[in-house]
């Protein structure tokens, strides 16, 4: 019996394994075998790769042929192991050197011509593949760029199984290939200067965005709830590398093209409210997927009429938004998922809309309208940081144009300056950003706010819940680093309790 054998990784969630993907040539019947717990597209693997070899002339043993992933009880899924079970079984058969497989991990699905087309998850593959130790690595010369994104690996681009054989007995590869100059459409980018007035309104998502807080806006239609959560992410500072390594690996999995590098500007998601929960917080039948809340991490998700999603999709967040991250158990693995993300709802105070509307009449039931407002759950709107009504704009301003605004470029630099001042003071505690900080942290490692007996006195009437008194810490150290205050006064304070409690407050937005 002849056998060999060459290298992959299996992907569950974004954690990786090495795969030994072993050919074993017996004597027989013609069969091909392939065991290990495959999925479909893996099973298919044989058809593809007998006919991909004899396209190039290589072709396949006229006889029985076991391929073996091991380890054996660990699900494998995808089309990206098609590469190595043809390099395992022309190694098997003396097709080509054998000893050029030791250490190198191979990733790419074939054509029937032989071609070696684009994988998903790529990115995620070889930073496994660099963390086990692997020093070279075979890829899909179309994702030469995604490749070059991972330091401490010597990576070789194939078209074709020709250029893997050519690699196999020491050639070069293909060479990296020229930028694509793709004719982009003009199109101007969303600004917060774009919203006429919710002057309010734009100070709540400056809060937002300067601590990461989650934000809750609801008001009657058309008063610019989407408007200003699409204007989120332009105030938010680029992700650092690490971060964006993180964001980037996630987005390779769910297929997105990163020959243009790194993600590096915060993910933006707004699922349709008729999303189901499987694409809401990932899924699958053997290995989950991620989901819009994981496409999110680092990023902005936006859930646009909130009351609209089914309970048990919105419930499915309750934890996720605690631990900033998903947990998906299926009967053969466990996928983890980070989802670190910044949720935004928005939502409409009853059907129709114009419920509690001055000069507006509300034609829904009584019933409808308390109905309506509890489908987000109390647990939900708990781990909300911000709650922001927002009325309807003075019809002058539409009319008569606005005062100039100020853009997003002028708030996204203070909110960038309060970034900095809670990564100076949070830098030895392992946290960046005020929303992260844990209550025993706020309360026993950072210097008392000025007039905490307001929140003692507001939990006690049952104004704010346990969690609610350290949503308010944490915005009212954000308000202190937009204001540049060393510790949060009171004022502060009063502010932060508002602004979770929805009321009104008496600013002009100017920070």
């Amino acid at each position: 019996m002849r056998q060999a054998m060459s290298l992959s990784v299996a992907l569950v969630g974004v954690t990786g394994t090495i795969i030994e993907v072993e050919a074993a040539i017996g004597s027989g019947l013609p069969s091909t075998t392939m065991v290990g717990l495959p999925d479909t597209a893996l099973k298919e693997a044989r058809d593809r790769c007998r006919a991909a070899m004899s396209a190039v002339g290589a072709g396949w043993p006229s006889a029985p042929v076991t391929i073996n992933l091991s380890p054996a009880t660990l699900p494998k899924a995808g089309s990206h192991y098609d590469l190595s079970i043809a390099a395992a079984v022309a190694a098997a058969r003396g097709a080509c050197d054998a000893s050029g497989l030791a250490g190198l991990a191979l990733f790419g699905e074939l054509g029937l011509d032989g071609k070696v087309r684009g994988v998903r998850g790529l990115l995620p593959a070889l930073l496994t593949a660099v963390a086990k130790g692997l020093a070279r690595a075979v890829v899909p010369a179309v994702q030469l760029r995604e490749a070059s994104l991972v330091s401490g690996l010597t990576v070789y681009g194939v078209t074709d199984l020709a250029d893997l054989f050519d690699v196999l007995a020491g050639g070069p590869g293909a060479a990296m290939p020229a930028p694509v100059a793709v004719a982009v459409p003009l199109r101007t980018a969303p600004d917060l200067a774009d919203v006429a007035g919710q002057q309010e309104a734009k100070w709540a998502l400056e809060v937002a965005a300067a601590g990461r807080h989650h934000l809750y806006l609801h008001g009657p239609p058309g008063v610019g709830k989407t408007l200003l959560a699409e204007r989120l992410p332009t105030l938010l500072p680029d992700l650092e590398d690490a971060e964006a390594l993180e964001v980037s690996a996630i987005h390779s999995l769910c297929g997105v093209n990163l020959d243009s590098g790194l993600v590096r500007r915060p993910p933006y998601a707004d699922p349709h409210h008729s999303a189901s929960l499987a694409s809401l917080v990932g899924g699958g039948a053997r290995v989950a997927m991620p989901g819009a809340i994981s496409r999110a991490h680092r990023g902005v998700l936006f859930l646009d009429e909130a009351p609209e999603f089914p309970p048990r999709v919105l419930e499915a967040m309750r934890v996720p938004l605690e631990s900033g991250r998903v947990v998906l158990a299926r009967s053969e693995a466990t996928a983890v998922y980070p989802a670190s993300f910044q949720l935004v709802l928005a939502a409409n105070p009853c059907p129709c809309g114009l419920a509690g509307t001055p000069g507006a009449e509300c034609r829904c039931a009584p019933m409808a309208v308390r109905r309506y407002a509890t489908r987000v759950s109390g647990p939900i709107m708990d781990r909300i940081d911000i709650h922001q009504r927002l009325r309807p704009v003075r019809s002058s301003m539409l009319v008569n144009g606005v005062p100039a605004a100020e853009s997003s470029a002028v708030v996204a630099a203070r909110v960038f300056d309060a970034r900095q001042r809670q990564r100076h003071r949070l830098a030895g505690l392992g946290w960046q950003t005020n929303a992260e900080v844990p209550g025993p942290v706020l309360r026993k490692e950072l210097p008392a706010p000025q007039g905490t007996e307001l929140l003692s006195k507001a939990l006690a009437r049952g104004q704010l819940s346990a969690r609610g008194v350290d949503k308010v810490l944490r915005l009212a150290w954000t308000i202190a680093d937009l204001s540049g205050a060393e510790v949060p006064q009171l004022e502060h304070l009063h502010t932060a309790l508002a602004m979770r409690r929805g009321e009104d407050l008496e600013r002009s937005g100017d920070g």
